[in-house]
């Protein structure tokens, strides 16, 4: 929990009022619709579906935090009906919440992915422990620099953080790829791929966000980038990558139950 900066204009507050608004919109529109599709798919992707609407119910959780904290930590008004002027209230903004989020969700959206890819049971447990505990770690080691407004300190714990972050990306991008093409349709590779890089591509949107700061933007200006950032990336890396989940998981099980299953 850093401190924020004065002198934060309408615009600014503004727009990561709306960012985290937008947040709290996609992740609970996609809570709602990923459970509602639950008796749409076979048994075998229910739990996979489930971890989506969980991963997006947390965000929402943690985004109406973030939400109310931002709120608290300003006020807003008009005087004389000219421009909005924005003051701090003394509040404190606590962003940790979004770290939270993340130690929780993170590890779920990357079991989610190898659930609905219906990989033999050996891998999927390995896989599991594997990603989940590296995404985690991942989040652990970026927390401390965040807080931070040493820039060099905030360095050294980015590059920790790049470790376990570069092993998930490689195992997303390359190590997966096999087990995409063994998918049992057409389509359903496709979805796969598309899941796989759609996670590769949101993800590496997180380390230039976290270096809004230290690369030259400083005050409210690199408050405002870094949140509206963090919230894109979050609703395509749960919602919409939810989405592709829901869509792999349905075709899957539209192909089993048409008894048309390729061999693997």
């Amino acid at each position: 929990m850093a401190p924020l900066p004065d002198g934060f204009s309408y615009a600014e507050w503004n727009a990561t009022y709306n960012g985290l608004s937008f947040g709290i919109a996609a992740m609970g529109s996609a809570t709602i619709f990923f459970w509602l599709q639950l008796p749409n798919v076979t048994k075998s992707y229910r739990t996979a579906l489930t971890i989506t609407g969980i991963v997006t119910l947390i965000a929402t959780y943690h985004y109406i935090r973030i939400f109310n904290s931002w709120s608290e930590a300003f006020t807003v008004a008009s005087k004389d009906g000219g421009d909005y002027e924005v003051t701090l209230t003394g509040a404190p903004f606590n962003d940790g919440y979004r770290y939270v989020d993340w130690l929780l969700t993170v590890p779920l959206l990357l079991i989610e992915l190898i659930l609905v890819m219906k990989l033999p049971q050996q891998e999927t447990v390995s896989l599991s422990w594997k990603l989940g505990l590296a995404s985690a770690l991942m989040v652990a080691l970026g927390y401390p620099g965040e807080i931070q407004e040493d820039l060099s300190v905030r360095w050294f714990w980015w590059c920790l953080s790049m470790i376990p972050f570069c092993y998930v990306v490689f195992t997303l991008a390359v190590g997966l790829a096999e087990a995409t093409s063994k998918q049992p349709s057409p389509a359903a590779a496709s979805l796969a791929s598309a899941a796989r890089y759609l996670t590769v591509l949101s993800w590496c949107t997180y380390p230039f966000v976290y270096m809004v700061k230290s690369v030259g933007l400083a005050g409210p200006a690199a408050t405002m980038y870094e949140q509206v950032g963090y919230s894109i990336g979050d609703v395509m890396a749960k919602a919409v990558f939810g989405v592709l989940i829901w869509a792999l998981a349905a075709e899957k099980s539209a192909v089993e139950e048409s008894g048309k299953l390729l061999p693997n």
